[in-house]
């Protein structure tokens, strides 16, 4: 026989209005660092408003150097669309993720601790073989898994393409380097005056060599 339970959260009204507005003004910033913390997020975000809150949204499947995701609640909403936009324009990299952060706006169903509707029950019981909601169950949990394998997969490729980026810009930065090095030494051992004598080329600024 099946076992049943219920569940009324008894949420008012007003508690569920307020929670609407919450949501509002909350942001969703995914693609962080894992070095990323509260403090660096309420830091880097404080430029458009003041920080309310910040809940990270822990991930209990993959490995913990992935990019992580968190929940920012901002004073107003004003601010928080402020924030989807400057993201949505330009890029924001925050704690050397090589590709810059994503911001978008919350939904209701990223909330761990959303109310539930005002007067709204839930039931929950354990299905029967000859339940006749028993096969649609076992369709959903396999659809369920299937999404599970399918979200790893694109994990990793995702993964596998940040750590080609972070090798690009890590070899670009030591060209750049090499090349401000090169400049340096030309100014310093008077190569760069020789240069600008032997092509007639004015110096702006004497003094400096």
């Amino acid at each position: 026989m099946s076992v049943s339970k219920l569940r009324d959260k008894g949420t008012s009204p007003e508690e569920y209005a307020a929670f609407e507005e919450k949501v509002k003004r909350t942001v969703y910033i995914d693609d962080l660092s894992p070095q990323v913390t509260t403090a660096v997020l309420k830091t880097a975000l404080e430029q458009f408003g003041i920080v309310k809150t910040v809940q990270f949204i822990p991930n209990y499947i993959e490995p913990k150097n992935i990019p992580q995701c968190a929940l920012v609640e901002m004073q107003t909403e004003k601010q928080a669309k402020a924030i989807i936009n400057e993201m949505s324009n330009y890029p924001f990299m925050m704690s050397g993720m090589p590709r810059p952060v994503r911001a978008l706006a919350a939904e209701m169903e990223m909330f761990a601790d959303r109310p539930a509707k005002p007067a709204r029950r839930i039931t929950c019981h354990w299905l029967e073989h000859t339940d006749p909601d028993y096969e649609v169950a076992q369709k959903l949990k396999q659809l369920t898994l299937q999404h599970a394998k399918e979200a790893s997969y694109l994990l990793r490729v995702k993964l596998e393409d940040e750590e080609k980026l972070a090798m690009q810009q890590s070899d670009m930065l030591k060209a750049n380097h090499k090349k401000l090095e090169m400049l340096e030494n030309l100014m310093f051992d008077g190569s760069l005056r020789r240069l600008a004598r032997r092509y007639n080329m004015n110096l702006a600024d004497e003094a400096y060599f």
